[in-house]
């Protein structure tokens, strides 16, 4: 396998296939074009295993930013061995509908909780929140959002960062300009968004207007625009340069959506090798792009994916950008994380789920 070029951008984000590496993760991970790690469920086993599966990807790489879609409710992907059980987005938001202090006080406590026992297991990073607004027809996004509002799921979403960056984590606005309004789920198709620029600025993209300055990183989502570009809004630089940098002022670093997914390779009607849909993305403004759930079996498309774009910088055709380097560098904690055994001597951590408790959306924490 082709090396690629000198670590100066590693722009790509892999998966491992299982609780332990084998020695196709370990080659990969060595990879200079590698810059990170996405955790599943299938990675989990405990806690210990957790964090000796984290240790030996950061012996390998230390600069390697460890990932996972940690949001709570259904997307939570470490629920035993003393995890807490995190409620969902719109069990804030309706907590916000009797009770919006308490509502912003739970979200914060949530972002606390959530970062604090990740990073106990040597997790630097979840893709979190959801800033997609709730029209009550999109499965995919569904109880993943706040609400409906977007001022309502601005200001929880902003609760919920804060208390991430108080355990040293920090935070992902995902999926932009907005996934809520298209019932199709981008896994298995294209959604197709028909409304006007001017009316997804007005009402989904105000979260990240408002919040341009407290986002740490953004995920585009795998949803066409048409009345603005043809192309998904992942592979848009209108979307990604013109109006999310530009226009909302937004200078964080920029995820691509899982690229295995349905509408992930899809441009201008072709469907692209994950090299060139990888290409694709940075080419649009994207800082990083992520090819989920290929490690599994000889994990073939992984490979095809490092050994593609090697020969694509190799012949010129992508060139490493040092902004974009130190956009994901900027996403690695900056302070030691809490052990687990000392979670529970932390006054802010035993607090945050107390908050948590008695605002009645967290179960009791087994295991510890």
């Amino acid at each position: 396998m082709t090396a690629g070029p000198a670590r100066t951008h590693a722009p790509l984000i892999i998966d491992v296939a299982a609780t332990e590496l084998n020695d196709a993760d370990r080659r990969r991970i060595a990879n200079p074009l590698v810059g990170g790690v996405i955790h599943f469920a299938r990675n989990w086993q405990d806690r210990a295993q957790m964090s000796a599966l984290n240790a030996e990807i950061k012996a390998i790489r230390p600069d390697l930013l460890i990932c996972v879609d940690h949001e709570g409710g259904r997307v939570q992907r470490f629920r035993t061995d003393g995890f807490t059980r995190l409620p969902s987005m719109r069990a804030l938001g309706e907590l916000w509908m009797r009770d919006a202090m308490r509502a912003t006080q739970a979200a914060t406590a949530a972002g606390q909780v959530l970062a604090a026992e990740l990073r106990a297991c040597g997790v630097d990073f979840s893709f979190a929140p959801v800033l997609d607004l709730d029209y009550g027809g999109s499965s995919v996004i569904g109880d993943r959002s706040f609400h409906r509002d977007p001022r309502v799921a601005a200001l929880l979403a902003k609760s919920l960062m804060h208390g991430m960056l108080q355990m040293g984590m920090r935070n992902c606005g995902k999926h932009f300009p907005g996934h809520g309004f298209v019932t199709a789920d981008s896994h298995v198709e294209i959604p197709v968004d028909r409304r006007s620029l001017k009316a997804i600025l007005a009402d989904d993209a105000r979260p990240y207007d408002w919040l341009a300055g407290t986002l740490t990183a953004v995920m585009p989502a795998h949803v066409i625009y048409p009345k603005v570009d043809k192309r998904p809004a992942g592979f848009s630089s209108r979307w990604l340069e013109d109006i999310l940098r530009s226009r909302l002022g937004f200078d964080g670093a920029i995820f691509s959506d899982d690229l295995s997914m349905e509408a992930g390779r899809y441009i201008d009607g072709e469907l692209l090798s994950y090299a060139d849909a990888a290409l694709a993305a940075l080419d649009a403004g994207c800082d990083l792009a992520m090819l989920c759930n290929q490690s599994i079996g000889d994990g073939r498309p992984l490979d095809e994916l490092l050994d593609g774009f090697a020969a694509a910088a190799s012949a010129g055709r992508w060139q490493p950008d040092a902004n974009s380097e130190a956009r994901r560098r900027a996403l690695l904690p900056e302070t030691p994380p809490l052990g687990w055994n000392t979670l529970a001597d932390s006054a802010g951590y035993r607090q945050a789920r107390q908050v948590l408790a008695q605002a009645g959306l967290a179960a009791p924490r087994q295991g510890a």
